[in-house]
């Protein structure tokens, strides 16, 4: 009762304003973040001072800055999209070099679609589908309260995306291996089990990573694309579809999670603010038997 509640009376009116309230909404929540309700500020402090150890304080308070305005942002763009429209989307998020998904699928093969948390994630759920000629599907985590859970995968399933809770992915590939489809990896979260983790340098830390989106590619042959994700102004991104391999089996161990790892620092080097600085990203210490 308290999640329809929330969504009925908070959450859906909210995403009928305009966009140019919306961002006044954004603009009082960014105060906040500041001021008022530091949103986990050591968690954020913490992993920027470390990602970063050559800038100096006052660069990293400008990182926390710029990060928190974005992210008030996100929140609010992310409300709209329980009510955007497919017009609005499509003007919101430009896609470029969608073409390697029709030289893909004419070979006949899927698609392993990588990325990060970074910029608007949610807006390219409800774009992707019309970028790409084949099936789209992306995994996430099951929400606890089922009501919320169901109307989450109404609301980034509308244009097309299929969604599959992580419990059940090797399942849902194995029924559509004989056709064609796009799998979405947001792979930058941090695994749950350690021991069962790829484990390299990022950001100039010792980082435990999926070993999933490798390991689909090769069990399926399925070439793997990034997708990067970048912001032009308030509310507008292009997405650039950057093919990594269609050969995935011609790689070694870990050598596919180590390109789309560098791919992503990079992006986050280009303009810090935009990855999501609030995930404990870090919170696993390499298991001992993992330490060569």
């Amino acid at each position: 009762m308290g999640a329809k509640l929330l969504y009925y009376l908070f959450l859906k009116p909210i995403s009928l304003l305009p966009y140019f309230l919306l961002y006044r909404v954004s603009d009082f929540i960014y105060f906040l973040f500041m001021t008022v309700v530091p949103y986990r500020k050591k968690v954020v402090i913490g992993n920027i001072e470390r990602s970063f150890p050559e800038k100096t304080k006052d660069e990293h308070k400008q990182i926390r800055r710029k990060f928190y305005r974005h992210l008030a942002d996100l929140f609010v763009e992310s409300f709209k999209n329980f009510s955007i429209s497919k017009s609005s989307v499509d003007k919101r998020l430009i896609p470029k070099n969608q073409e390697v998904f029709q030289s893909i699928f004419e070979k006949g093969k899927g698609v392993v679609l990588c990325g990060g948390h970074y910029n608007n994630w949610e807006l390219l759920a409800l774009g992707v589908s019309d970028h790409c000629p084949m099936p789209v599907m992306a995994i996430y985590k099951r929400l606890s309260n089922k009501w919320f859970d169901g109307k989450m995968r109404e609301t980034r399933g509308k244009f097309g995306l299929q969604l599959v809770p992580t419990v059940e992915t090797s399942e849902w590939m194995a029924g559509h291996k004989d056709e064609p489809f796009s799998i979405i990896y947001g792979f930058d979260q941090s695994p749950a089990n350690p021991k069962k983790a790829y484990w390299t340098n990022f950001l100039n830390q010792d980082t435990a990573m999926y070993y999933g989106p490798e390991r689909h590619a090769k069990q399926f042959d399925m070439a793997v694309v990034y997708g990067k994700l970048r912001k032009t102004k308030r509310g507008h991104y292009t997405m650039e579809y950057e093919l990594v391999t269609e050969r995935p089996n011609d790689f070694g161990d870990g050598e596919i999670i180590e390109k789309i790892n560098g791919i992503l620092e990079d992006e986050i080097k280009r303009a810090p603010e935009y990855w999501l600085w609030t995930h404990k990203r870090w919170k696993h210490k390499r298991p001992a038997e993992l330490i060569q």
